[in-house]
């Protein structure tokens, strides 16, 4: 039987994941060009989400300051393309730049713990803002930059809509892709140590910072592919993209979808467009309050998240089961036989 298990079970995977690249495949070409932007934002967003969840839900560290790297590479891809910078070079320096900052801040940073390294954190898109605003001559100042550089080409036959979404599509997927290969691994493992108990994790020879470090520089460049992949389909940044708010939106959306979780980051992006879109037709004034009030009764029905609903409903029928075998027994027309002390078994004697 469970030769059976394991021979059933890769198939079934090959088989969703063959389902899914047909969907990818076949979906741009039938939707609307609303739906494709849409969809689009969607895979920018929750590639920002699996960012944050590197190193927030699977390494431990708070982290209040993703949406900086989303913004930084945002700018570093409008920038290469003003300077008609290769489009392969802008994207490996809007990877790159941002790993690199992210590292910079790590290894002051991954020392700390708790509060203090949220608090640096937390100063990021604080500083972001009025630095982007300040350093015009590459950013654009308050006004913002445009860049437009994921029209469709013309031997493909596409809108620019579903250009757009297949790009999203692939360079969103292979960073899933590698991700869930990374915190599936040896370093997932360690990282888990880590967040579980860093006194366990060095008795074991991990290192705590160095793993830290790591995870700060894999969320970072994560960051900046979700900064690149927005600026293929908004193809405009401004100082606002990195705004605080944005960032304490992006958290949201990690906890309401599912801490270190893949899918989670996937809900994550979903609830990154669609949740304060619908706050603001409810009632504009009321868009925080409301939306604090969603991630309030998910985590009380869910605490680790929308992700998390399959297992939850798994736990409720197991228990439903029991509680019925149980109240089988109970009934009144099941009479139970008194034990014989001597043989253990139900006694026959009159």
């Amino acid at each position: 039987m469970a030769q059976t298990t394991r021979t059933r079970h890769p198939a079934l995977r090959w088989g969703l994941t063959l389902l899914f690249l047909l969907l990818a495949i076949v979906l741009p070409l039938i939707f609307d060009a609303t739906t494709n932007l849409t969809i689009a934002r969607i895979g920018v967003f929750a590639v920002g989400v699996l960012g944050l969840n590197v190193i927030m839900g699977y390494t431990g560290v708070v982290s209040l300051g993703q949406i900086f790297f989303l913004g930084l590479g945002a700018y570093v891809t409008a920038y290469g393309v003003s300077q008609n910078w290769p489009l392969l070079l802008t994207f490996i320096l809007a990877l790159l730049i941002p790993a690199a900052v992210g590292t910079i801040i790590a290894l002051a940073a991954a020392r700390l713990g708790g509060l203090a390294i949220a608090m640096v954190t937390i100063a990021l898109p604080i500083i972001g803002v009025p630095l982007a605003k300040r350093l015009s001559d590459w950013t654009g100042g308050s006004q913002g930059t445009s860049a437009r550089f994921s029209q469709a080409p013309e031997w493909t036959g596409l809108y620019n809509d579903q250009w757009q979404l297949y790009l999203v599509l692939i360079i969103g997927g292979v960073t899933f892709l590698l991700i869930r290969n990374f915190v599936k691994g040896k370093f997932g493992r360690a990282l888990a140590i880590v967040k579980e108990n860093e006194a366990v994790a060095s008795a074991m020879g991990i290192s705590p910072y160095w793993y830290k470090v790591l995870a700060f520089m894999i969320s970072s460049l994560v960051g900046g592919v979700s900064g690149y992949l927005y600026m293929v389909v908004v193809q405009y940044t401004s100082p606002e993209t990195l705004s605080f708010l944005h960032s304490i939106t992006l958290l949201t959306a990690m906890v309401v979808g599912g801490s270190a979780t893949i899918i989670g980051s996937v809900i994550g992006g979903v609830y990154y467009v669609y949740v304060p879109m619908l706050t603001n037709a409810i009632n504009p004034n009321l868009t925080s309050l409301l939306q604090g009030a969603i991630l309030i009764a998910v985590l009380l029905a869910l605490p680790g998240g929308l992700a998390s609903l399959p297992q939850q409903v798994k736990k409720l029928r197991k228990r439903r089961n029991n509680d019925d075998a149980d109240r089988d027994l109970k009934e009144p027309g099941v009479e139970q036989l008194p034990l014989d002390p001597d043989s253990q078994h139900p006694s026959t004697n009159p």
